[in-house]
């Protein structure tokens, strides 16, 4: 049995993901700027509107706690089939596996639910906990991008690292 919990973000999430985000900022920066009031939280919800994005919510089955979120974005349908994922875990649920599982059961989803035929994942080169989850799922490494994307004000580089429908180990 998984020892984690997804579902797609929703309004009753706001309080706890918020706080759960202010007690993980050492965590996240430089890596990730998710939502941290509620203004940021509702354009989040706003943005996952399950066409174009989806929010997923990760919660430790046993204490129902927040552990991570993951995110694909910029659902490309027709031809592409294509979205990009991010993923990030909180403070004090790190190094036991929970988002590996997460990232696992969001990759099902998007190659089996909603029919993907690829996931991009882009991560900054020195997020070394991002990169290893990555390469132990499958993705493979494709290219590198500098100045691909702005985190806090800054462009930075990131790595896109990808995975294809049939390649997906499950």
């Amino acid at each position: 049995m998984s020892r984690i919990l997804i579902r797609p973000v929703h309004a009753s999430d706001a309080a706890e993901l918020v706080a759960a985000n202010l007690a993980s900022i050492a965590l996240h920066e430089p890596w990730v700027s998710p939502c941290r009031d509620h203004a940021s939280f509702l354009g989040y919800l706003t943005r996952c509107d399950g066409e174009r994005a989806v929010g997923f919510i990760v919660r430790e089955r046993e204490s129902g706690r927040i552990a991570g979120v993951v995110n694909l974005s910029e659902i490309v349908r027709g031809g592409f089939q294509s979205a990009y994922m991010g993923y990030y875990g909180m403070a004090g649920m790190s190094g036991r596996g929970l988002m590996r599982e997460a990232v696992s059961l969001v990759l099902a989803q998007a190659f089996g639910d909603l029919g993907l035929h690829r996931v991009e994942a882009n991560i900054q080169p020195g997020n070394e906990p991002s990169r290893k989850l990555a390469q132990r799922l499958g993705f493979r490494l494709e290219g590198y991008s500098p100045r691909y994307l702005k985190i806090n004000g800054q462009w930075r580089d990131h790595e896109r690292w990808a995975m294809l429908a049939d390649e997906w180990q499950g």
